[in-house]
């Protein structure tokens, strides 16, 4: 896997602008913020991307694959000026379930979600190596 980061641009702060990388590919769905029996523990948003991100690390232990193997993010937001004010905490729920790997991320709001009561949805492109 490597990190594609353009010489003279600005680095940027919890992702990568781009990753090349070859293997087996691994796709998760968009998790939202419930346990595995489909239940929302919680109605914060930084308690909804921990769960999400513990959900896609599981599945990705299915396929014999780790937080390490992710290579692209997408994260559907319910309130994108809630999540801007809350980054330093989603950070740090991120760093615990991830760890200090940032892949290629995309951030987007949308007008809602399917799961009444989500807040986020998280879904995932993963490379095992070769």
């Amino acid at each position: 896997m490597k990190f594609l980061e353009p010489p003279g641009w600005v680095r940027p702060k919890g992702y990568s602008n781009g990753i090349a990388a070859t293997g087996r590919m691994v796709f998760v769905a968009g998790q939202v913020g419930w346990d595995e029996q489909e239940v929302f523990r919680t109605d914060d948003l930084v308690g909804q991307v921990r769960q999400a991100l513990a959900n896609v690390v599981g599945i990705l232990a299915e396929a014999g694959a780790g937080p390490e193997h992710i290579v692209r993010l997408n994260w559907y937001l319910a309130d994108k000026d809630e999540y801007n004010s809350r980054l330093p905490e989603i950070g740090e729920a991120y760093r615990s379930i991830i760890g200090r790997h940032f892949p290629a991320m995309t951030a987007l709001q949308v007008a809602g979600f399917v799961e009444v009561g989500a807040k986020i949805e998280i879904e995932a492109t993963a490379m095992l190596p070769a």
